[in-house]
């Protein structure tokens, strides 16, 4: 394969549109107990303070993950983050909450803030590998089984007060 090709199938992030809708709701449906609807997701794509991004790869440019993100002030609030479960553990969530990371730095964010269930152990080690840490917990926080979520933050060098 020449070095081009190579090129054309590495992963790539990017701004979702419309028309990747079908990709994102297909990893979403598989990757959680109450999955958002497209209609959601198209909601999203339409607000200026959301931010719904994809990771695309391989030769058709598939969307093999997608995060969900909302500047509101100075916090950056990730509500969502999910990876094609064909291609989970080859650091594509990693690569989209870094690249969230930077661009907090990058917008003069003082921080981000997320929810997780505390059954998702492996959610938690991804964030902890970022600096986020617990700061609270939201009681009830997940419709389907009423599970609390852990709220985590990961300030932001130079701009924490």
């Amino acid at each position: 394969m020449s070095a081009s090709g190579a090129l054309a199938q590495e992963p790539r992030l990017r701004l979702a549109e419309v028309a990747d809708l079908e990709g994102i709701l297909a990893i979403e449906l598989a990757s959680f107990p109450s999955p958002w609807t497209e209609a959601m997701f198209a909601e999203e794509l339409k607000n200026d303070w959301s931010h719904v991004w994809v990771v695309e790869a391989g030769p058709e440019r598939s969307i093999v993950a997608f995060s969900v993100f909302w500047i509101a002030a100075d916090e950056i609030h990730l509500l969502n983050v999910a990876v094609a479960p064909l291609r989970r553990r080859r650091g594509l969530a990693r690569r989209i909450l870094g690249s969230i990371v930077a661009f907090a730095e990058a917008r003069v964010a003082s921080h981000v803030v997320l929810e997780v269930r505390p059954s998702n152990e492996g959610a938690q080690r991804l964030y902890r590998l970022f600096d986020f840490r617990p700061v609270g917990l939201r009681p009830n926080y997940y419709a389907d089984n009423g599970e609390d979520a852990i709220l985590m933050v990961r300030m932001i060098a130079g701009r924490n007060a």
